[in-house]
């Protein structure tokens, strides 16, 4: 399971898989909400969205910016979920200033409006989608 000590970690480094089975990795920002799911934000027309459409098995490991692991990697499932203000305000919570920086521009360039939030679930947990 993505430990809860990993929270305050600025990013994770997210592994999706393509059609030909060769895996994509994205260093995306994440938040953890209380049930101890990760949430990503991504734009709804970006490939990691397209190939989780595809395949919800993914992989997470914690890393820098850059991309560059600095922790395990963790089997996760992948579900595209509604957006939520519940969501934003962790976002802003976390990264404070840098993501209001984001959300100006994205409000700017129209970018706001193709928000998607990609829930992380342990896949030891289960593949149940009826409780999101």
């Amino acid at each position: 399971m993505i430990a809860r000590a990993f929270s305050n970690e600025p990013y994770f480094n997210l592994k999706t898989r393509k059609r030909d089975g060769r895996q994509v990795p994205t260093p995306v920002w994440f938040v953890m909400r209380l049930d101890g799911t990760y949430i990503v934000l991504a734009n709804i027309n970006s490939g990691k969205v397209k190939r989780i459409r595809n395949f919800a098995e993914t992989q997470a490991a914690v890393c820098n910016w850059r991309g560059v692991v600095r922790g395990a990697w963790v089997e996760l499932t992948a579900v595209l979920i509604e957006e939520s203000e519940d969501f934003i305000e962790l976002f802003r919570s976390k990264y404070g200033f840098q993501f209001r920086i984001f959300e100006w521009a994205s409000r700017i360039s129209g970018k706001d409006k193709e928000r998607q939030f990609i829930q992380l679930k342990d896949r030891s947990v289960g593949d149940s989608n009826s409780d999101l």
